[in-house]
């Protein structure tokens, strides 16, 4: 059994995803967030949950890209993991994106399309498949018709992001995790994470609180959050079978179909750290592509509207870094559920290592 013990401050995609292998790996784990397990107004929350390295790597740059490879892999092997301990299952989709731009708007198209042939990798370029009208109906039925053609990015995903959390609190609980809900963290520091009703001490502290952690990121590379809106809907009257995008001369619609005929609808990016409702403008311009992709979205019901902050760096690079004793794992941005197993995996591997290390010194020093 490992005895190490490692803090966690923020229990959003990263800590909690970190605080679940650790927990596997036998270590004691304590996880502490300002919000209740449950709390919808989140960025891991707020989220679609898209597993897209080819199409996001028209907007970041080959680390992303890399990191997202790494976690295609990861998520079915954890997901079936996940599932071991008895807890409800996870909605998994890799069944590709497809991307679609209306007649008006086929110059984005053209120029995602170029950016795509440029930025990936020869060994990926095979993936990326051009579709005529007809080919565009076999792979997504509900759009037959509606679109000239289109791309197929083979090997692409998705999951449920609200179960995957869920899913991950119960088996924190049944593999002994301490949670601390509701506790603002104040800092971080070496050995100790300091809330408000005073300090709790830990072999490792791991700071995960996203833009919660802005003020101990240095001025140098800072972090800022990047506000972001989802629709969820439900409509009976669509089905699609993977996340389609719909290209648009300011922004990307993206719709990541859910079970319960739910789905995800999102497309702002807005450089402010306004952390209040979903706006009148973005709700219209949500809704209103989303009718544009298919008219029987006009009949369906609004669940939740949402925004939240995502962390980002100047880079939009996620980073994991030691500083002062203290491991920070942060800077996700858009691309949150993209890298984070990539990410968790990484740091889970260097506590674990670390600790192995320090135990050897120690049997070294006693057998001298």
């Amino acid at each position: 059994m490992n005895s190490l013990h490692i803090g966690i401050a923020g229990a959003g995609l990263a800590g909690r995803t970190l605080a679940w292998r650790l927990l596997r790996a036998g270590c004691r784990v304590s996880l502490f967030d300002s919000r209740p397990r449950g709390a919808l107004d989140t960025a891991s929350m707020t989220a679609a949950a898209m597993l897209s390295p080819l199409a996001e790597l028209a907007v970041s740059d080959e680390a992303v890209f890399a990191l997202g490879q790494r976690s295609m892999q990861l998520w079915p092997r954890w997901i079936a993991e996940l599932a071991e301990g008895g807890g409800e299952p996870v909605y998994f989709r890799q069944e590709g994106t497809l991307v679609v731009a209306h007649a008006p708007d086929q110059a984005s198209l053209a120029h995602f399309t170029r950016l795509l042939h440029h930025k990936l990798p020869d060994a990926c370029r095979a993936q990326v498949h051009n579709l005529d009208a007809a080919g565009l109906a076999q792979r997504e039925p509900a759009l037959a018709g509606r679109f000239g053609g289109g791309l197929f990015l083979e090997g692409e995903g998705q999951l449920a992001n609200d179960q995957w959390m869920a899913a991950l609190a119960g088996e924190i609980d049944r593999l002994g995790g301490q949670w601390h809900e509701g506790q603002a963290v104040d800092r971080v520091e070496q050995g100790r994470i300091v809330c408000a009703g005073g300090a709790h001490a830990v072999d490792v502290a791991v700071d995960a609180r996203g833009v919660g952690s802005k003020a101990q990121w240095p001025a140098g590379n800072p972090l800022r959050g990047v506000r972001g809106e989802v629709l969820r809907v439900e409509c009976y009257g669509v089905t699609l079978l993977r996340p389609v995008r719909l290209m648009h001369p300011r922004y990307q619609l993206y719709v990541a179909p859910r079970p319960g005929h739910q789905f995800v609808v999102g497309a702002t990016e807005l450089e402010s750290e306004d952390t209040g409702p979903v706006t009148l403008r973005s709700m219209l311009e949500l809704g209103s592509a989303l009718h544009s992709l298919h008219p029987a979205f006009g009949e369906a019901r609004v669940l939740r509207l949402s925004a939240a902050l995502r962390p980002a760096l100047d880079d939009h690079r996620p980073a994991i870094v030691l500083r002062g004793g203290v491991w920070h794992i942060n800077g996700l941005y858009r691309h949150g559920y993209l890298c984070a197993p990539a990410l968790v995996d990484e740091l889970a591997h260097k506590l674990l290592a670390a600790d192995s290390q320090e135990d050897s010194h120690h049997d070294d020093d006693n057998e001298s």
